[in-house]
């Protein structure tokens, strides 16, 4: 069997990766022309954990954690409104006891399987063909690959997708904002602890602690303007320094340094939702086929064990691919469907429109450390972990 595989970020390298291991071809293609730094931290909770422990990568994802204490709302002079300790819900609260920098969990993946993994940097998909039992590929280098199974693991703004299902309206609602995520000098004084802020109007900003002398910062508005992430840079952070000018706190020494930030990202807040994920040897992985948003916070964790699920099925289900992409898709449903829900509030409760319903939002957050809003939140933080993983290993032993 051999897999062609769009994006290589998270989902896609992890595919590759069990795909290996049940001795399956695989082809990553990627339009970026090396592995992407930077990005948004994300964390490895719940059932992906127990991925990541299957994969035998846990020392080289916990060396690259950074140390992260908990997370705490501050005002416009910079003091603490709110605080939750990352032990607060056993590791698996806002902040997790495995945080790390995107682009480092992509370094592990991608140094875990770049021997056995064909990686073509600076390449993307521009045309399927389904053929009797396989797919022919065309490529943006003008080459073209004739595979058994191609998967769109390529983010949000998937290529797979609009080739193989439709137009991005079809599957991506926004939900009213956007956010950029960008390295800065670390300031000195996080004492290891993300910081939030708030201003009235849908402002928000926050800083992120990381190793080796930087921070991660994001600023982000409300907006129900769409397209904005398709602008270029220039103008996506000329938009940033319009929307958030005055906002207070140290949003302007966050717009000072953005414009020479090595790793600045800026995207819509979307939700993706694909009925089906699969049509005929096509598949979608991750936040390409489902995605709650940064604001459901699980997108890692599903791409993870997306990855495994996918690989396991497509490995037992011998030559019957269409059959092993709809297992894959029935075994996951729930999970998926759990793990992309908004908190409550949605964007309303990340980014309150005003100073009241900031004071709210801190005292909701200081609210939920105790009874009942604890064991509410513990009930919510928990579905992270609520899917038992196959063991593929030994079915494909006992064959």
């Amino acid at each position: 069997m051999r897999v062609l595989i769009s994006g290589g970020g998270i989902a896609g390298p992890a595919l590759a990766f069990w795909l290996h291991r049940y001795g399956i071809e695989a082809t990553v293609v990627e339009r970026a022309s090396g592995p992407r730094p930077g990005g948004q931290a994300v964390d490895v909770r719940g059932a992906a954990r127990e991925v990541v422990h299957r994969m035998g990568l846990m020392p080289q994802v916990r060396a690259a954690t950074v140390d992260e204490r908990g997370i705490a709302t501050v005002d416009a002079a910079g003091r603490w409104t709110s605080r939750m300790p990352a032990d607060a819900f056993g590791g698996e609260g806002f902040v997790a006891e495995i945080e790390l920098p995107r682009g480092e969990l992509a370094r592990v993946l991608y140094e875990a399987t770049r021997d056995h993994v064909d990686y073509r940097f600076g390449e993307r998909v521009t045309a399927l063909h389904s053929h009797g039992r396989g797919v022919r590929v065309e490529l943006s280098g003008g080459g073209a690959e004739d595979v058994d199974l191609v998967v769109g693991a390529d983010g949000v703004h998937s290529g797979v997708r609009a080739l193989a299902f439709g137009p991005e309206d079809s599957f991506v609602r926004p939900l009213g904002g956007y956010i950029a995520w960008f390295s800065v000098p670390d300031p000195g004084d996080l004492r290891h602890w993300y910081l939030m802020y708030n201003a009235p109007g849908g402002l928000a900003a926050g800083l992120r602690p990381e190793s080796g002398g930087t921070a991660k910062a994001y600023l982000s508005f409300t907006s129900a303007e769409p397209g904005l992430e398709r602008l270029p840079v220039h103008e996506q952070q000329r938009l940033l320094a319009d929307r958030l000018s005055g906002a207070g706190w140290r949003v302007p020494a966050l717009l000072a340094a953005m414009p020479t930030a090595p790793d600045f990202v800026f995207d819509s807040l979307s939700r993706v939702s694909v009925e089906r994920w699969s049509r005929g040897r096509v598949v979608l992985l991750g936040d390409a086929g489902y995605c709650g948003s940064p604001l459901a916070g699980l997108g890692t964790s599903l791409a993870l064990v997306g990855a495994y699920v996918l690989a396991g099925e497509l490995a037992t289900a011998g030559d019957d691919v269409e059959a092993a992409c709809a297992a894959y898709q029935d075994r996951l449903r729930d999970y998926v469907e759990a793990g992309t829900q908004l908190p409550p509030g949605g964007i309303g409760g990340y980014a309150p429109q005003t100073a009241t319903m900031i004071r709210l939002r801190a005292l909701s957050m200081r609210m939920m450390l105790h009874w009942p809003m604890k064991q509410v939140l513990a009930g919510q933080f928990a579905k992270a972990g609520a899917f038992d993983l196959p063991d593929y290993a030994t079915a494909l032993r006992a064959r």
